[in-house]
């Protein structure tokens, strides 16, 4: 277990606001808004900048950072830097936070660091704890679905981390539909508490509508996660007005291409922006709420480079209704 080095008071009215929700038909609550680390907590960003974004998350009711072996961009950097802001910061209140991490992305060298054998899940599980300095995660998914393992190998993996108390929770990010059903059986008779999944999803892409994953995990009593809920940043205010010279898809080519900023995109940016000032929001906070609103989503993951992007994320949950005229708008503009 992790020791504080330096002193950390949260927030006391911390749980005054936020909502939790229940993860399917498990025991687990999650923050409506929890702190992804897939960007802005590797190598390149100031450690300061890493725990003013943590404690303003935790200051506000997120109790769930989420992160993933190869989140860097250098992999296992995310990890290890979280590690170091938990054990200086927040020791005192791990038992406040749900920690989550993956691993199905490649992260050594040779054929056992990629996928998900066995081999390899449960190595990257011990590198993972290593790494953030705790004896167990809350939440461990496999990252990714293997075409190449037996899910029964992947499934028992997922089981041994439980039964070994390294992770008190599973889950399965990137999964379909019908290969939830499947690991779903399989976990299940494995007795192990699989309560989440997390995939892909906002305004602009729905695949886990058509793929059946939405509406099988609902079905199943699973949670569901969301991460890229702002498409990489085009359902904000930031590309209103074309490209910004310091914007994601100037600097970094890996998410976003300046190809995809279409006059068709944008208009239909600026079309979305439209309705959600008249519903007194933010775009990034009506995309957000647009994925609470009908229940089925437990938590968004959000991604912040500053402490008031998360401050704006948190205020969409002040309004997630929304009347069949809106939704039939939205629709109209945004469904495939």
């Amino acid at each position: 277990m992790f020791e504080a080095t330096t002193h950390y008071t949260p927030a006391a009215d911390r749980y005054d606001t936020m909502t939790f929700n229940r993860c399917g038909n498990s025991g687990l609550l999650l923050p409506a808004v929890s702190l992804g680390f897939w960007h802005n907590f590797g190598d390149h960003t100031p450690i300061e900048t890493m725990k003013n974004l943590m404690f303003t998350a935790f200051d506000h009711g997120i109790t769930h950072f989420d992160l993933a072996n190869n989140y860097g961009p250098e992999p296992g950097s995310a990890e290890r830097h979280a590690g170091m802001i938990l054990r200086q910061h927040f020791a005192a209140h791990r038992d406040e936070l749900i920690i989550s991490t993956k691993a199905g992305y490649e992260m050594w060298q040779g054929p056992y660091g990629d996928w998900g054998s066995r081999k390899y899940l449960l190595a990257s599980l011990d590198q993972s704890l290593q790494r953030l300095g705790l004896p167990y995660v809350d939440i461990f998914y496999h990252h990714r679905m293997d075409p190449h393992t037996p899910l029964e190998e992947t499934m028992g993996a997922l089981a041994q981390a439980v039964h070994s108390g390294k992770a008190l929770y599973v889950g399965l990010s990137n999964y379909d539909g019908d290969t939830l059903r499947q690991a779903t059986a399989i976990l299940d008779e494995l007795h192990v508490p699989f309560v989440i999944n997390q995939n892909r999803y906002n305004m602009m892409d729905r695949a886990v509508e058509s793929n059946g994953l939405k509406q099988t995990a609902h079905e199943l009593g699973k949670g569901l996660i969301t991460f890229s809920p702002l498409a990489q940043g085009l359902l904000t205010d930031r590309y209103l007005h074309g490209i910004p010279a310091d914007s994601r898809i100037s600097t970094d080519g890996r998410f976003l291409h300046k190809q995809q900023l279409t006059d068709e995109l944008l208009h239909t940016i600026r079309e979305l922006n439209s309705i959600a000032q008249q519903r007194g929001q933010s775009l990034a906070q009506m995309a957000l709420a647009w994925l609470l609103h009908d229940g089925m989503v437990t938590s968004v993951l959000i991604g912040a480079s500053k402490p008031e992007q998360i401050l704006d994320n948190i205020a969409a949950l002040s309004n997630t209704t929304f009347t069949q005229e809106e939704l039939t708008r939205i629709d109209a503009l945004t469904a495939q």
